[in-house]
């Protein structure tokens, strides 16, 4: 092959990417409109039921402003109305969404790496920066002096690096000691340092997605050989671990993976993060940026700790499903299992030599039922034939006399005692009325016979005025209550709510 066949299958190979067949659609302004309407930047799972829903109407919406949107399947001579569900199961086959269970039992919809690699791609065209910056450039350099120093093998050449760095630092700190200037980056060229950063933000979660992927991809291969069961369960898992570490330490993904991991685990490189972020903010240029803007840049963490959760989860999810399968799997059943099919096989392959294609064999499914004759539930039991023991009498003198009197001291409010005090009172408030009362009748439960009486006084349920409420227990011990007071104006009856509507008070 010549060097531009070997090109052209090289482009070819990318052109056939989910992600560029995502873009190269005519419809591909629409799907891509629907993906970041639905998938905001806080949104990494969507319910069915609610995705459905949410794609219908953004296609419709943007099918009746003329927009070119992907069609439905609907009879020929029909105008073509957006279903969500289909589209959806569309999307699943071109590998842009993935159909999820989540851990209530509930199907959810999720982007794929693919479709987040394009809406990547696509904010980034879209923002208005230079290709080539000062940041960016003096980015490149730092990494690559970085990388340097850590790549030199010259121990004395290494010293001499620090020993620069130190320098360096050193007359910086003594400049800024002595009173001088503090010297920042004009609005310029932090908002283009912003912009690269928010560059390699933006990469984040499809790189994370990728890892996911690999690990669910793996996930099925290693079901379905368990299935099938054409290798040994040993074998199965010694190709799980080599995979494992393969995938972590051999693809791109699997590399940043692990170094955000590490970064997660520093609990000093997070915090420091995070102040750094924070310092970004203060800067006079975020007084530019949008609010959305500043809560994804905020977000940074956030993003990171939720691309490692859902790998893990994928990585929980393989490990349960190996660990269910070695607990579940009966080596002894299936070798039974599998000389009774071999068996049944050469007994059919005896029976086709000597059989015409119009014999047969009468086969019962089910086997025959036993003749089991009826058997004892239980053996004899001496107790159960044995006499109870006699009820013994009960003892009178154990519980003590109880009278009337002695139960209606501990029982509720005497409220035909109460009413005749209040309508015969002359105290002049309810409060009065009430010290008027024998000692054995000032109970503490009577204070709520009081305010069921007193209820319908407007001074008493709005609670202007308290008052002290002196009771006597049971026993004879005082305790004191505070409580709204109503004012009896006149001698009379006092109104009652049982009372009949338009009863006047006598």
């Amino acid at each position: 092959m010549t060097d531009v066949d070997l090109e052209f299958a090289r482009v070819r190979q990318v052109l056939d990417r989910p992600t560029l067949r995502l873009m190269s659609r005519p419809t591909s302004a629409a799907v891509v409109s629907v993906f970041r309407t639905v998938f905001d930047r806080d949104v990494q799972y969507v319910p069915a039921e609610r995705m459905h829903l949410q794609v219908e109407e953004h296609v419709a919406r943007l099918q009746a402003t003329g927009a070119r949107v992907p069609a439905s399947d609907s009879p020929e001579g029909e105008v073509s109305r957006p279903n969500g569900r289909s589209l959806c199961r569309e999307w699943v086959a071109a590998q842009w969404l993935v159909r999820s269970n989540s851990s209530d039992g509930d199907e959810q919809y999720s982007l794929t790496s693919h479709a987040l690699e394009a809406l990547s791609l696509i904010d980034a065209l879209s923002a208005e920066r230079a290709l080539i910056s000062e940041s960016r450039l003096a980015m490149i350099v730092d990494a690559v002096h970085r990388w340097a120093d850590r790549a030199e093998p010259d121990r004395d050449a290494q010293v001499r690096r620090l020993d620069a760095q130190i320098a360096e630092l050193q007359a910086e700190r003594d400049r800024l000691a002595r009173g001088d200037e503090v010297v920042t980056v004009d609005e310029d060229r932090m908002r283009d340092g912003y912009a690269n950063i928010t560059d390699l933000i933006r990469q984040l979660p499809s790189d994370f997605k990728r890892v996911e992927e690999a690990v669910a991809t793996m996930h099925r291969e290693i079901v379905e050989d368990f299935r099938q069961e054409v290798r040994p369960i040993g074998e199965i898992l010694d190709d799980y671990l080599a995979r494992t570490d393969n995938l972590m330490e051999s693809t791109p993904e699997g590399r940043a993976f692990q170094g955000a991991f590490e970064l997660l685990r520093d609990d000093a490189l997070l915090l420091r993060l995070r102040d750094d972020i924070t310092t970004i903010l203060e800067h006079p240029f975020a007084a530019s940026l949008s609010p959305t803007e500043r809560r994804t840049f905020r977000g940074t963490v956030g993003i990171l700790r939720q691309g490692i959760e859902d790998v893990l989860a994928q990585r929980r999810m393989l490990t349960a499903t190996l660990r269910d399968q070695i607990v579940a799997h009966d080596v002894v059943r299936d070798r039974e299992l599998d000389a009774v099919l071999r068996s049944v096989n050469r007994g059919l392959a005896a029976w086709m030599d000597v059989s015409s294609a119009r014999d047969r064999v009468p086969l019962g499914l089910l086997p025959p039922s036993a003749a089991v004759g009826t058997l004892r539930e239980k053996f004899y039991d001496p107790d159960a034939e044995s006499v109870p023991p006699p009820i013994e009498e009960p003892d009178d003198d154990v519980f003590e006399e109880i009278d009337v009197e002695s139960l209606r001291r501990h029982g509720g409010p005497l409220l035909a005692e109460l009413r005749s005090v209040l309508d015969a009172s002359t105290a002049g408030s309810s409060v009065g009325a009430f010290h008027e009362l024998p000692p054995d009748q000032r109970r503490p439960v009577e204070l709520f016979g009081l305010a069921h009486l007193l209820t319908g006084h407007d001074d008493f349920e709005a609670g202007t005025e308290t008052a002290p409420h002196r009771t006597v227990r049971p026993d004879g011990g005082p305790v004191t209550f505070h409580m709204p007071t109503a004012a009896l104006p006149h001698r009379g009856r006092t109104a009652h709510p049982d009372d009949e509507p338009g009863q006047e008070a006598r």
